[in-house]
């Protein structure tokens, strides 16, 4: 896997520079409005990205900022505080948090979501390269969930994207130099499987979030206090 960095795109601090916040904060209100009333997503997205005239990285923000009022009730309601993770086995949607771990700490802009949960604007797209960060990111998960007493960790990741094996043969090297209890898995639908389980799930993948019964925030815990100066954008 090629060494790199997952951190901002040449133009983000263009894009995303100050001067957008209000327009964004219009934007994610509309867009949050929308989906309250019932509107599909996408056509929710074009209809308030015509409006304020965004690109469309600044479109993929909006629309994970953005949460209609019935996801927050449901999403907070699920929510487990650190103290319930004690004894208890946790599943993690495995690239969904590495990801948004690995863009914070390379100092991508990363955004918190109305239903309390910080998204990036990366993707795999079939591929998935390691970067100077992962390492980083995947000992402050496991030392975390360590330090909460959990049982055991399960992750799960995409089988089809390139480079999963490698990934999950470094995850296991890592968890057995750090004596962390875990089990990784290739799946080919890692959000089925959470969406199934019974155990407490890590991810941020809304669709996961509204059909799963107990999750934990583990991005947000980590942000706010372990990575508090990352380049968040709330609105």
């Amino acid at each position: 896997m090629t060494t790199r960095n997952r951190g901002k795109h040449p133009s983000d601090n263009k894009w995303f520079a100050p001067k957008w916040y209000p327009i964004f904060k219009e934007a994610v209100d509309d867009h949050s409005f929308l989906l309250t009333r019932g509107y599909a997503p996408t056509s929710a997205l074009q209809l308030v990205g015509n409006r304020y005239k965004l690109n469309k990285r600044q479109r993929n923000a909006i629309m994970r900022i953005s949460s209609s009022n019935q996801e927050i009730i449901s999403r907070n309601k699920n929510v487990c505080p650190p103290a319930d993770l004690k004894n208890q086995i946790i599943e993690i949607d495995g690239f969904n948090l590495l990801i948004i771990l690995e863009s914070a700490l390379s100092g991508a802009f990363i955004f918190k979501g109305r239903d309390g949960t910080y998204r990036d604007i990366s993707s795999v797209h079939g591929s998935y390269k390691k970067v100077q960060k992962t390492e980083n990111a995947i000992l402050l998960v496991g030392n975390t969930l360590k330090s909460f007493g959990v049982k055991s960790v399960k992750w799960y990741f995409d089988k089809p994207v390139s480079n999963s094996g490698r990934l999950k043969t470094m995850l296991r090297e890592i968890s057995e130099a750090n004596e962390f209890n875990w089990e990784i898995e290739l799946v080919y639908n890692p959000d089925k499987e959470l969406a199934e389980s019974q155990n407490i799930v890590v991810s941020s993948d809304g669709w996961v979030l509204d059909e799963t019964e107990k999750w934990f925030n583990l991005a947000a815990f980590l942000i706010e206090n372990n990575l508090k100066d990352s380049n968040i954008i709330e609105v």
